[in-house]
C-alpha cells in the first residue's frame, strides 16, 4: 500500500476512515456514510555506513584471518546491535503510543505487567494475532524458569518471543558520526534522556520498518588506489516508523 512520495526520501501510504451504521429507514433506504481516506509521509531516518580498511600483510600475517573476522565483527557487534537499539528507541519515541513505567523485580511481577498489557491492548481493540513481544534477557527468562501454566498460558499468546540485551533496549540513544571528538569509535550510546526499557509488545502491522538501500561490499588492495590494502564497506539507508492511526499496537513498559 505505500508508494514513493513527491521527495526521494520519503514514502507515502494511505490511511482511511469510515463513519458508523445509521438507522435504517424502511421507505428512504441507508442512511449514507462518508469515507476519509488521507495520504501519509514517513520520511527515511537512517543512513549509516562505515568502511573498514585491512593492510595486505597484516592479513598476511595474521594468515588471512585479519580481514574475513574484520568484517563479520562488523555485522555481528555493531551493524546488528544498532539496528536493534534504533528500532526499538524510535518507535519508543512516537506519540500516542501505550506506555507504563516502574520497576519490575520478578517473573510474578512481569507475567502481571504482560496480562496488563495484553489487556490495554485488547481494549484498544488491537488484533491479537501479530504481537510479538521483546524482553530483557532478565524478565523473559526468569518467566521461562518458572515452567508453570499460568507462565506459559501467557507467553503462548505472543507470536514472538525474543529476547533483547538492556544495552540495545533504550528510549533514546545518540548515533555517534565516528568524526567528532568523543565520537570517533562510531556506533551508539544511551542518551542522557533514554531510559532502560523493560519490554515492548509491538503488533507488527503498525510499524513501518523497510530498507531502501543496503550496500556490501569488498574492494581487493589491487582495485584500491590509495592503499596496498583489502577494503569492505557496508552502508543501510532506510527508515523506522509507525502508522498514524495504529499506534495503540505499540506497547512501552519502561523503568521510569
Amino acid at each position: 500500500m505505500s508508494r514513493a512520495g513527491a521527495n526521494a526520501n520519503e514514502i507515502i501510504y494511505p490511511q482511511i476512515s469510515v463513519t458508523g451504521l445509521g438507522e435504517y429507514d424502511r421507505n428512504a433506504g441507508y442512511t449514507s456514510a462518508s469515507v476519509d481516506l488521507k495520504w501519509k509521509t514517513a520520511a527515511f531516518n537512517y543512513d549509516r555506513g562505515a568502511k573498514i580498511t585491512v593492510d595486505v600483510m597484516d592479513n598476511e600475517e595474521s594468515r588471512n584471518l585479519a580481514f574475513g573476522m574484520a568484517g563479520a565483527t562488523l555485522m555481528r557487534e555493531k551493524v546488528a546491535p544498532e539496528a536493534d537499539a534504533f528500532t526499538f528507541a524510535t518507535l519508543a519515541a512516537l506519540d500516542n503510543i501505550s506506555k507504563a513505567t516502574g520497576e519490575i523485580d520478578d517473573a510474578t511481577q512481569f507475567l502481571d505487567a504482560l496480562l496488563a498489557a495484553w489487556s490495554k491492548m485488547d481494549e484498544d481493540e488491537v488484533p491479537q494475532e501479530g504481537r510479538m513481544l521483546y524482553a530483557t534477557a532478565t524478565l523473559l527468562n526468569s518467566v521461562m524458569a518458572l515452567d508453570t501454566t499460568k507462565s506459559r498460558e501467557i507467553l503462548s499468546r505472543f507470536d514472538v518471543k525474543k529476547v533483547v540485551p538492556q544495552a540495545r533496549f533504550y528510549t533514546a540513544i545518540d548515533l555517534l558520526d565516528g568524526k567528532t571528538v568523543d565520537e570517533e569509535a562510531g556506533h551508539y550510546k544511551k542518551a542522557d534522556t533514554g531510559q532502560d526499557i523493560s519490554f515492548m509488545i509491538i503488533h507488527k502491522p503498525a510499524i513501518i520498518k523497510f530498507d531502501k538501500h543496503v550496500a556490501s561490499n569488498i574492494i581487493p588492495a589491487s582495485a584500491n588506489p590509495d592503499a596496498d590494502a583489502d577494503i569492505v564497506k557496508y552502508r543501510k539507508y532506510g527508515m523506522v516508523n509507525g502508522y498514524e492511526n495504529k499506534r495503540a499496537g505499540i506497547y512501552l513498559h519502561s523503568k521510569a
